[in-house]
């Protein structure tokens, strides 16, 4: 292994004519002693391939995934290139939480979000929990992920017929080729949930259809667990013709939600009686979207049009140079497998 000092690209995809970027402004903070940091701004219509793009013409052995939103801590980076010290490490990642600014409402969806109840394992993306570990695609999130370049690269990038789920398929391959993902709790990011109970839904939505078509292009036994809210779902639906006898399975379900509120840390008595509720809709939600994901039409092979990108390079702490768009910024990235969807960088 080299000891030259690892360098960190920082890649933050953003809509065409974007301009103000709170992940920009707080990339820029960043420990400079860390060493130095480039800034790559991604614009584009379609995430994944303005982040395989972007990773492309990044100049640094590391990338530290960002949304346009997030605002990592200052010691992000140290905590980051202590982990890939280790040559074993192909990502590091950490939970994203609610700025403490945020509206009541923004913080009872961080609790969903944060519920064991709710998502399971994954409620380690958006809370801390447990120590610093080897860990899986359950517990990391792309807005808050570091990764080897030459890896990344390696498995094939992001797959961009997936949105969301691209960044767990592709760390699926990765654990799958040897490497081994990292949780650190304290590598934190701060970033708004979504503001209203219908951009929430719909979220939730977008997660369950995401994972479906995850499992259907990509399957692995880390998805099985994915199976428990469409299959309460149809439960749901089916409890008018199903036995009377069944009805300790509601009195057990109603009862976990019920200590699920009381136990969860930091809420008042309205936000934990709302919590009962959110967290049903979240089933059901995730449910339903993951019912439609297993029978869209997926799209292979070549996008039937060039994705175009325009890649901005900003040069940050421990880099003189002032920031400079990168020449010839169009995408035609030959195995893009899907077409170009109108959306920002969270779904929605």
């Amino acid at each position: 292994m080299s000891d030259r000092p690892l360098s960190v690209t920082v890649v933050i995809p953003a809509r065409v004519g974007q301009a103000e970027l709170d992940a920009v402004t707080a990339a820029l903070e960043l420990d400079p002693t860390a060493g130095p940091i480039e800034i790559l701004v991604a614009r584009g219509r379609q995430p994944s391939v303005q982040r395989n793009l972007a990773v492309r013409q990044a100049q640094a052995d590391l990338i530290y995934f960002l949304d346009d939103d997030s605002r990592p801590a200052r010691d992000n980076l140290r905590r980051v290139l202590a982990h890939f010290q280790r040559p074993e490490v192909v990502m590091v990642g950490g939970p994203t939480l609610c700025p403490p600014e945020a509206p009541w409402l923004e913080h009872l969806f961080q609790a969903v979000m944060g519920s064991l109840l709710a998502f399971g394992p994954s409620r380690a993306r958006y809370r801390p929990v447990g120590r610093s570990r080897p860990s899986s695609e359950k517990e990391l999130i792309l807005c808050n992920l570091a990764a080897r370049k030459r890896a990344f690269l390696a498995a094939g990038g992001l797959d961009e017929a997936l949105y969301p789920n691209e960044e767990n398929a592709l760390m699926d391959t990765l654990q799958a080729q040897g490497g081994i993902l990292w949780y650190d709790p304290e590598l934190v990011i701060h970033r708004r949930p979504r503001p209203t109970l219908a951009a929430f839904t719909r979220m939730l939505f977008t997660y369950g259809r995401g994972r479906a078509e995850q499992f259907r292009l990509h399957p692995t036994a880390g998805s099985i667990l994915n199976f428990a809210p469409p299959l309460f779902l149809l439960f749901v639906l089916a409890t008018p013709w199903l036995p009377a006898g069944l009805a300790w399975l509601w009195r057990g379900y109603a009862l976990a939600l019920i200590l699920e509120a009381a136990l969860h840390p930091g809420l008042s008595f309205g936000q934990r009686l709302l919590l009962v509720p959110l967290i049903c809709l979240s089933h059901l939600s995730y449910g339903a979207g993951f019912w439609r994901g297993l029978f869209t039409t997926l799209r292979r092979g070549p996008a039937p049009v060039p994705v175009r990108v325009e890649l901005e390079r900003i040069h940050g702490p421990g880099i003189p140079n002032p920031q400079s768009p990168i020449p010839n910024p169009q995408s035609s990235i030959p195995n893009s497998q899907s077409e170009p969807k109108p959306h920002g960088t969270r779904p929605e």
